[in-house]
């Protein structure tokens, strides 16, 4: 990235939940926090592909600040599994391997399994109805075809899954598998496609959740993420 080469400027519909994931109740107060945030979001949406430089020379005059900040947001980038920084290199976005991404959706899949079964098992009907909502959002984004859009209404979905758990200790082991699976979840939803399956594949869910299925609920669920799994492992992106 360079300086001719700007990221692009301005917020996106996803930069308050990006920040909110990103934050954990803290408030803005940094330019650390802004640097870590607009850089992740172009990570996420492929802005800045695998492999592309980080160039901390331009970021620093890109936020009108000293390379400082931008250091100490490169290195949080790094925590999250979004940067490399090599030594004695310029650091660069995180390149992964089909290996890495097949272990992210095996303990994505489990882990969501667990949240459709508890979902089965101890919802109310107040919050399925908190769920149709956000199913009729992902279908509205689906019929105009809006991939960024659908994205992060489905992370608000998923969010709003484990949330209705209850279970604290699950929504806290999902959000440690931190950005990456953002990342690799938006490339998934990327190929043609893929809207539509993913919002079939979801009205399937409601639909099991509805009758209080949980071995249909548990199957399907695990059944999405396999199907972004494999739409990465057969696209050729690696």
């Amino acid at each position: 990235m360079t300086a001719e080469e700007p990221l692009a400027p301005g917020p996106s519909p996803g930069q308050g939940m990006l920040a909110a994931l990103l934050r954990e109740g803290r408030p803005n107060t940094s330019l650390v926090d802004h640097i870590v945030e607009d850089v992740a979001m172009q990570i996420i949406l492929a802005k800045l592909p695998p492999g592309a430089d980080l160039n901390s020379v331009d970021l620093a005059r890109r936020y009108g600040s000293s390379r400082t900040p931008v250091r100490e947001a490169l290195l949080t980038l790094e925590r999250e599994g979004l940067v490399e920084i090599p030594a004695r290199r310029r650091p660069r976005v995180a390149l992964v391997t089909l290996e890495q991404v097949r272990d992210i959706y095996q303990v994505r899949a489990s882990l969501h399994g667990l949240v459709s079964e508890l979902i089965v098992r101890e919802a109310k009907d107040e919050s399925l109805a908190v769920l149709a909502e956000r199913q009729e959002e992902l279908r509205a984004d689906a019929e105009r075809g809006d991939v960024d859009a659908y994205f992060w209404h489905n992370v608000a979905f998923r969010q709003a899954e484990a949330e209705i758990t209850g279970n604290r200790q699950l929504i806290r082991t999902l959000g440690s598998l931190g950005l990456r699976t953002l990342q690799l979840r938006h490339l998934s939803l990327s190929f043609p496609g893929r809207l539509k399956r993913s919002l079939d594949d979801h009205d399937r869910l409601m639909m099991a959740y509805a009758d209080r299925d949980t071995a249909l609920a548990v199957a399907i669920t695990k059944s999405i993420i396999n199907a972004g799994f494999r739409a990465i492992e057969t696209s050729g992106w690696f």
